[in-house]
Formats: structure tokens, sequence, C-alpha cells
């Protein structure tokens, strides 16, 4: 799944979400109804980012046929800036996580986005221009002031003169 998923769509295709987490086909992507208003991302991310350390979750991992009754009012939820992410899979085995867009922001140490602008979290641009004032840096000022990094700069330079005489 790329892009914007439909609050029913994703609700109908539950395993689906899961096999294309498993095989690595997808990441973490927005739904909701006509605008972001969740986000669906693996339990691997929501782990590796800390969530279990930003967010209250139970120990119950909601079976997919379960979510797929409760995804509605978790949705509602998100709308209404109330609730908590849930952690979903197969087996017991958490495999996955339904979050607010607000709380993905948070996950990841994204800014919120000003009051009325929709903004899907899992779709980033990030502004790539040098700042005002910065400058290029060469590796010789670069290496100026780390003795260790200075010693390699040296040695690949004379790799490089000694290869060059070799030809």
């Amino acid at each position: 799944m790329t892009g914007m998923g439909s609050l029913d769509g994703v609700r109908g295709d539950l395993a689906g979400v899961l096999s294309r987490f498993r095989a690595g086909r997808t990441r973490a992507f927005s739904f909701g109804v006509g605008v972001p208003e969740a986000v669906m991302l693996t339990y691997d991310e929501f782990e590796d980012l800390g969530g279990e350390s930003k967010f209250v979750v139970g120990d119950e991992v909601v079976e997919p046929e379960v979510l797929a009754g409760r995804l509605e009012g978790i949705v509602e939820g998100a709308r209404a800036g109330v609730g908590q992410p849930v952690v979903w899979g197969e087996d017991g085995e958490p495999e996955a996580v339904v979050m607010s867009t607000a709380q993905y922001r948070e996950l990841r140490g994204d800014d919120q986005p000003p009051a009325g602008v929709v903004d899907d979290p899992t779709v980033r641009t990030y502004a790539t221009e040098p700042m005002p004032g910065s400058r290029p840096i060469d590796l010789d000022e670069w290496a100026a002031n780390d003795p260790f990094t200075r010693q390699l700069l040296d040695e690949i330079r004379a790799e490089e003169r000694s290869s060059g005489e070799d030809r």
C-alpha cells in the first residue's frame, strides 16, 4: 500500500497489510476518511523509535478480526485527539501498530502542523538547501582539529601519490 488508504480499505485488508509488512513491501502509511487521520506501522518501527517508552500501550495484542471491528472507533478517537496506540498482530505476536497522525509525529520527533493544515506525516519532504551563511568545507579544514583524522587523510594522500607513480 502506498499513499493514503481509506478507513474501509484498510479495515477490509488487514491480512494484506500484515503480509506486506512481513515481506517488507510497504512502510508506514496513513489512512482515514478523506484525510490522514491514523497511521499504520510495523511494531519493529514502533519499537525502534522508542514507542514503548513514549506511549502507554496495553499488554494485549489485538487480533486482526477484532481490530477490524474496533478500527472505526480508533480513528474516531484519533480524530478527537484521544486514545493510545493499538498493538495488533496474529496469534498474540505484536506485528503492527495503529496510532493517530499526531502520535506518529510525536513518535518520530516531528513538529505538529499549524492548526487546520492537513498533513500526512508518513510523506515527508525536507529542505536540503544550504542554510544562509553556510559554506563548503574541504577535507583539510575538516581534519584540522582532529589528529587521528589528519593522520588518516595524510596516509590516504600518500597512498594515492604512490599508486599514481606505479602506473
